[in-house]
């Protein structure tokens, strides 16, 4: 984990190691001054040398001085090395993510992502701040410190030897108990960020049906069990303080009631007494610092090893050795393909799907929910990968292609429409980087979008809000099938995205397909049979099997869904694909 997370550290190593080098400086001032104070004591103020008092003084002057420019530079170099590690962070676990197949995101919760990115990264942060400097002074502190008592008076150190090993092993036993406790709270932040996305991306959903109530409960459930851990966390860490004053006051009555006594006899002066005193204190703040960084780091360690997960964690999916770029042509072929979302779990989705479909064809796909629909043309782009069998597209299995080039030829308008905040011509830009205004005008025409974008006042420059709130469901969809028009792809993936539409748009649509691009191969899912009846085969799904792959008239006199669903559709007034209470997603 640590080799991972310091990988991260980059362009920043240079400030990351002046930052102990300039901390190391500070405490050698800072520890030689207590001594320079017994040299005023014993030899300017007891001896009545006023030359020595100025001396001295001049050099703690300077020492100070020093100390304080040091520090000053530990601080600045530190502050830019924590920030910049925690910059490098976001951004490497960010580029990883965006490698990632679904199967890698789906091991992540969203909202786990988001807390790895925010409240996972801030607490390195600041571990490695402190590490950087506190952890480093710290010690450096206590050892100089040590050592200077050492010179003075070495059995009257002993006190703190006593001391340092009575405290390493109530710190010891309060840090293992917080640890397991910290790697709780953490995924209880998931739960906590999975029930404030949740509700804020559904907030018009949640009103409409006026479960307000209902989501102030789930969110105060997920607060609370985030408080009760924390409540014991850190009353356990809370000990640190009571130990820490037992062993800093115990310190200073041994040094008291033994010092005394050693100056009576001679063997110590008031001076080094007193510089003694100065040294405890320091001891015993470097013992409290400590304490302080083995708290951060138990919180640390745990958001640490969370975000080396992400940064580990490789992509299911890769470009082969030498992929392939060019794709010929939009012909699509499953050579007996199975599929599961989690292989060896024996559940398939797709069962043994044996198809040939030929370049420029227009394809119906029709089936019940969960029937695999939209698993089916995942793996057309190689968004997931076959179980068993193989995917061609272009006489290639899709495995060979690169994925940049297959996807940017294989168009995919799914399920989910999702528009970004932005322009009209910066959404549709999405689909071609450096598409003219001309060209997106032909691809919204061909979609029918160009209808309502002609009647905004600001025309294809109308500003779209985050998630396309401030246009409709129907409008959305055109867009982002415009969007994907642009792109001149050899196949169009079109899944469930006319249903927002009314049937005469989507006629529309449908016929400016045949018209614009009549060499592109179209997969329209739907749930209308207007919708696929016109195709040129139609692929009935059941239950991840192929049920029937005919034109509509053949269909409808051989396979008895089929022909069910359009009696129910055409005869009955309405009703989509869903029969026998089927439920579930595809």
């Amino acid at each position: 984990m640590i080799k991972t997370l310091l990988k991260q550290v980059k362009q920043y190593k240079t400030v990351s190691l002046l930052t102990p080098v300039f901390t190391a400086l500070e405490v050698l001032m800072e520890v030689l001054i207590p001594f320079v104070t017994a040299r005023i004591i014993d030899e300017g103020i007891e001896a009545g040398n006023i030359e020595k008092i100025y001396l001295y003084g001049g050099i703690m002057v300077g020492m100070a001085m020093l100390s304080l420019l040091f520090g000053v530079l530990a601080g600045g170099f530190g502050a830019a090395a924590s920030a910049g590690f925690a910059c490098n962070l976001r951004d490497g676990m960010y580029a990883n993510i965006q490698t990632f197949s679904f199967s890698n995101i789906d091991k992540f919760s969203t909202a786990g992502l988001v807390t790895r990115m925010t409240t996972d990264v801030t607490n390195v942060q600041m571990a490695y701040q402190m590490t950087l400097r506190i952890a480093v002074r710290a010690p450096l502190m206590l050892i100089c410190s040590m050592c200077m008592c050492l010179l003075i008076n070495a059995r009257l150190s002993a006190v703190f030897l006593v001391a340092i090993v009575f405290l390493a092993v109530a710190l010891i036993l309060i840090m293992g108990s917080t640890t397991k406790i910290f790697d709780q709270v953490f995924r209880k932040y998931d739960d906590l960020n999975a029930s404030v996305q949740e509700n804020v991306s559904a907030i018009r959903v949640v009103k409409a049906f006026v479960r307000e109530m209902h989501e102030n409960e789930k969110f105060q459930k997920a607060a609370d069990n985030l408080y009760r851990l924390f409540v014991k966390a850190e009353g356990l860490l809370a000990l640190n303080s009571p130990v820490m004053m037992i062993v800093i006051y115990g310190c200073i009555l041994a040094l008291s009631w033994l010092g005394a006594q050693y100056i009576v006899v001679g063997d110590l002066t008031t001076g080094e007494l007193t510089s003694m005193f100065s040294y405890v204190m320091s001891v015993m703040m470097s013992l409290m610092i400590l304490s302080m960084i083995f708290v951060m780091m138990t919180m640390s360690a745990a958001s640490g090893k969370r975000i080396a997960e992400v940064l580990e964690e490789k992509a299911d999916l890769a470009n082969p050795g030498q992929p392939v770029t060019d794709i010929a042509e939009g012909s699509i072929d499953f050579n007996h393909v199975s599929f599961s979302y989690k292989k060896g779990s024996g559940e398939d989705t797709l069962h043994d799907i044996d198809l040939h479909i030929h370049a420029g064809e227009t394809i119906g796909i029709i089936g019940g929910t969960g029937c695999g629909k939209s698993s089916l043309v995942n793996l057309i782009s190689r968004l997931y990968d076959v179980t068993e069998g193989s995917v061609y597209v272009g006489g290639r299995d899709v495995r060979e292609y690169d994925m940049e080039a297959l996807r940017n030829q294989v168009a995919v308008v799914l399920q989910k429409n999702v528009l970004f905040s932005g322009t009209i011509l910066d959404n549709l830009r999405w689909g071609k980087e450096d598409a003219t205004l001309e060209e997106c005008q032909e691809a919204c025409r061909a979609a029918c979008a160009d209808e309502f974008i002609n009647r905004f006042p600001d025309g294809y420059n109308t500003w779209i809000e985050q998630g396309g709130t401030n246009v409709s469901g129907g409008q959305k969809q055109r867009l982002c099938i415009a969007r994907a028009l642009l792109k001149k792809p050899k196949v169009l993936i079109l899944d469930d995205s006319t249903s927002a539409v009314d049937t005469a748009t989507d006629a529309n649509i449908r016929r400016a397909f045949a018209e614009k691009i009549p060499g592109t191969t179209k997969l329209i899912i739907a749930q209308r049979i207007t919708s696929v009846q016109d195709a040129d085969r139609i692929l009935v799904l059941e239950d991840g099997r192929v049920d029937g792959f005919d034109t509509h008239a053949n269909l409808l006199e051989t396979n008895a869904i089929y022909r069910d669903i359009y009696e129910t559709q055409v005869h009955g007034g309405g009703g989509d694909f869903d029969h026998e209470g089927k439920e579930g997603e595809d």
